[in-house]
């Protein structure tokens, strides 16, 4: 099969004008994405952890699609008595979705939680 030579820029430049809205992640402050969060559950205390004294701060990356709903969350640091928690109740976290020129985009957002007895 044999393609014009036209028809192979014409190819590689629609790519390349969708390739920004396909890869693209906005990423937010944590302030902005508090303020964006429409149901935002708190982590649990575990037991385990409040018996054994557990303290600190717990810090998560957390993906958020173009529908508002959380994807993917990263544990960035953290005890990981307290970890599994802080990924539970953000995978449960809504957003209004982000936009990036007016449509609607995946945006990255680092999220902390301190937990103290």
């Amino acid at each position: 099969m044999v393609f014009s030579f036209d028809f192979k820029i014409k190819t590689v430049c629609i790519a390349l004008a969708l390739a920004p809205s396909l890869f693209a992640e906005l990423r937010v402050t944590t302030a902005d994405a508090v303020k964006s969060a429409l149901n935002k559950p708190t982590p649990e205390y575990s037991s385990v952890a409040r018996q054994m004294k557990v303290t600190g701060r717990v810090e998560v990356e957390a993906t958020v699609g173009t529908d508002g709903n959380v994807e993917t969350v990263k544990v960035m640091t953290g005890n990981p008595l307290l970890t599994n928690s802080t990924v539970n109740a953000v995978k449960r976290w809504k957003f209004t979705p982000f936009t990036q020129n007016g449509e609607p985009s995946k945006a990255i957002a680092t999220l902390s939680f301190d937990f103290k007895p």
